[in-house]
């Protein structure tokens, strides 16, 4: 097969990813066969960047009384009978605050008979805050700017940011009560921990505040942290969230085996690549066989340099680099199922054995923007940024190593 080919291939298997993750069926789905609506009030709230999908299919489903939508700026767009609100994302800015007290605004003064639809996507732990008493929103995109910073995994800063939020770790439906809480999630989270996913507005904290205090010490975090964080995650925590119901509706594993079975042989190697983005480029390389091979997670970038980039494009750096212990006849895709990689406008990258030649040909130092984490320009130089939009979607990351795929096939 060649190059060209392969490379189609890739791209092929990722649209199937994002595809499989289409929360707007799965939404409609879900309600045709599990909803009952009560007498009272219906509230739609949703929240993540796939939030306008999912709001459109629910709302296409059931009449709500009121319908919140809050998302990023690359999947905002107008939802019918629902206000949409456009937060920061990947650092919370005046629009995730607004969206925060909308959110629980919405639900105030709520009955008994009264229900409340929550539809969770990643990258809502961002896109709404609402800051505990004493915490400014400032304070909090400080903690989370830190967070980003040292590395820590995803389950590490939502436990953080859930002690610090009215909204986070069953803040919302806590605000909801006494009304019945269902809410649908689209999980962008490896192990699909619920709690995890947008910081769970719906479902009870991954650990609680004293948990969360020993991390940042453990991490050397808390010194630098702002007097209010410290102080409030010295204070009691709240109680659970017991008038919610969690659901999901879809997840990466589920993204995987599609791209399994639109490519038969293709092999799911990995459905859990995380941690470091150096130490997922090895156990990449290291696959000792050919064929169509299929990773999924959600790796961390350690912050060196200030360049641009993020981990799906530093990771198909990383690959690319080293990819002469691949033979002469490979491609590998890194991309965000978000369409979205980091703060940039790209999702991820696709490269090849040419890709490092063509970066030199057009005067880039491959190594030298790797060290300075701007892999943006390295992929932009060799024409290897994989460039989506927003997908209205966001499972995590796949990965689709294709190697000498002829030889495998004689």
């Amino acid at each position: 097969m060649e190059i060209s080919e392969m490379r189609s291939l890739a791209r092929l298997l990722y649209d199937v990813a994002v595809a499989a993750a289409d929360p707007g069926p799965a939404v409609e789905q879900w309600l045709a066969d599990n909803f009952v609506r009560t007498a009272g009030r219906l509230i739609v709230l949703a929240l993540g960047k796939a939030a306008p999908a999912m709001a459109r299919a629910a709302m296409g489903q059931v009449a709500a009384d009121r319908a919140v939508c809050v998302t990023n700026k690359e999947n905002a767009m107008a939802v019918e009978g629902a206000e949409v609100i456009i937060g920061g994302h990947p650092i919370p800015d005046n629009g995730s605050v607004r969206a925060g007290a909308a959110l629980l605004e919405a639900v105030r003064g709520l009955g008994p008979d009264d229900q409340v639809l929550v539809l969770i996507s990643g990258g809502g732990s961002a896109l709404a805050i609402a800051p505990v008493e004493g915490v400014t929103a400032q304070e909090k995109a400080e903690v989370s700017r830190q967070l980003l910073a040292s590395g820590s995994d995803i389950s590490q800063m939502n436990m953080v940011r859930q002690n610090l939020s009215r909204l986070k770790g069953g803040g919302l439906a806590r605000a909801a009560v006494p009304a019945q809480v269902t809410t649908l999630i689209l999980s962008d989270v490896i192990g699909d921990d619920l709690s995890v996913v947008a910081s769970g507005p719906t479902v009870a904290a991954g650990g609680d505040r004293v948990e969360a205090l020993a991390f940042l010490q453990d991490k050397g975090l808390l010194t630098v942290m702002p007097q209010a964080v410290r102080s409030a995650l010295s204070a009691a925590g709240p109680a659970g969230a017991e008038n919610a119901c969690n659901y999901l509706i879809g997840s990466n594993r589920v993204s995987l085996e599609a791209m399994a079975t639109a490519c038969p042989g293709a092999v799911i190697v990995d459905d859990a690549l995380t941690g470091d983005v150096a130490d997922a480029a090895a156990r990449i390389l290291a696959v000792p066989w050919p064929g169509v091979l299929l990773f999924g997670g959600e790796t961390t970038v350690r912050p060196r340099g200030d360049g641009r980039g993020g981990r799906n494009q530093e990771l198909a750096l990383r690959v690319a680099l080293s990819g002469a212990a691949l033979g002469q006849n490979w491609v590998f895709l890194s991309g965000g199922t978000d369409g979205r990689d980091g703060p940039t406008d790209a999702a991820g990258g696709l490269v090849d054995p040419g890709s490092i030649a063509r970066m030199r040909a057009a005067g880039a130092d491959p190594q030298a923007l790797l060290a300075n984490n701007d892999s943006y320009a390295a992929l932009a130089a060799s024409g290897d940024l994989l460039m989506t939009g927003g997908t209205g979607t966001n499972v995590a990351d796949v990965q689709v190593l294709v190697v000498d795929v002829q030889a495998n096939r004689a």
